[in-house]
């Protein structure tokens, strides 16, 4: 009886020693921990979320839930609870300024360290063979070049997925070019465009991004549009320039920034390079590996590089 009485105030003592440690509710316990972690549609980012994954369940023993979802729709179930991390966001000022500005229920984990650019591209050889078509102002000049049957006397301009960041159909019609937007429907898409215009020469202006472990493979030249200056970009409606240099960002469910413990800790410490992502990346795609595949030879090989990420 006497051990009895003693329990209560026992298990309150541990309660208060365990909330004053920070440690995470069920720790230790072998309660099932778990990370919600959407993945976006283009090959870089679901190598960034394979290695964060490979992470959370082998270093840390969480169980990480995946699904692919488009970017908007991603930013939307912040609010519902069923996504707690965006391992690559790439601007979308006005998603933060809905879902962390006003709604504040997300919130910014930090850099990835990738550096983003968008841009359009023409192969290399067109470059070698009409030297100033790397101008815009010299675009329409070349548009016979680039029509087909779905742009009829306008040349082409190959966009990826519609969901995609892109201020395409702005600019073209701003810098009054004789082109026409086409959506290719996604990342694959445009790679096999761009693989199969450097074999075949054949010609072709497309929408693309860095980074991208294709530039390692296939030599492709950037447009030079009018150079981007803050606010150029402000109305969607009136864009007439470059897009902006990107820092991609993590963001995450304001729940999971209060509640996530040590998985909130490594997803705020996650940072690497382009050529990180790319090797991981090209590992899926060059030498047929799956996510998780590249993401346990990544991790198996570059410990420097992530061990530091580990929360202690």
């Amino acid at each position: 009886m006497r051990l009895k009485t003693l329990a209560a105030p026992l298990a309150a003592a541990v309660l208060l020693l365990t909330s004053c440690s920070g440690e995470e509710p069920g720790a230790g316990t072998g309660a099932k921990k778990t990370v919600n972690l959407d993945i976006h549609a283009w090959v870089g980012y679901e190598a960034q979320a394979a290695v964060l994954a490979h992470l959370l369940e082998h270093e840390l023993g969480y169980t990480v839930n995946t699904r692919k979802m488009k970017e908007e729709q991603s930013w939307r179930d912040f609010e519902t609870g069923k996504v707690d991390v965006i391992i690559e966001n790439w601007g979308h000022p006005d998603l933060k300024k809905q879902y962390i500005e006003q709604k504040k229920v997300a919130l910014s984990a930090g850099l990835t360290g990738n550096k983003g650019v968008i841009g359009w591209y023409v192969p290399e050889w067109m470059t070698k063979k009409y030297p100033d078509i790397t101008d815009y102002r010299n675009l329409n000049k070349y548009a016979n070049l680039f029509r087909t049957e779905k742009t009829g006397n306008a040349g082409q301009l190959l966009d990826g997925d519609p969901t995609f960041v892109t201020n395409d159909e702005a600019l073209v019609r701003n810098l009054r070019l004789n082109y026409k937007v086409v959506y290719s429907g996604s990342e694959d898409a445009l790679i096999k465009a761009a693989q199969d215009a450097t074999k075949n020469r054949t010609p072709l202006l497309m929408y693309f991004y860095e980074p991208q472990w294709l530039f390692s493979k296939v030599k492709l030249v950037k447009i030079a549009l009018p150079a981007y200056a803050v606010g150029c970009d402000a109305d969607a409606a009136r864009v007439a320039c470059d897009y902006p240099p990107y820092l991609l960002d993590k963001i995450v469910s304001r729940s999971f920034a209060e509640k996530g413990g040590r998985a909130y800790e490594l997803v705020r410490n996650f940072t690497w390079t382009n050529d990180d992502q790319n090797r991981v990346a090209g590992a899926m795609v060059n030498d047929s590996k799956t996510a998780e595949q590249a993401a346990a030879e990544w991790v198996a090989e570059n410990k420097i590089v992530w061990k530091d990420w580990i929360p202690r």
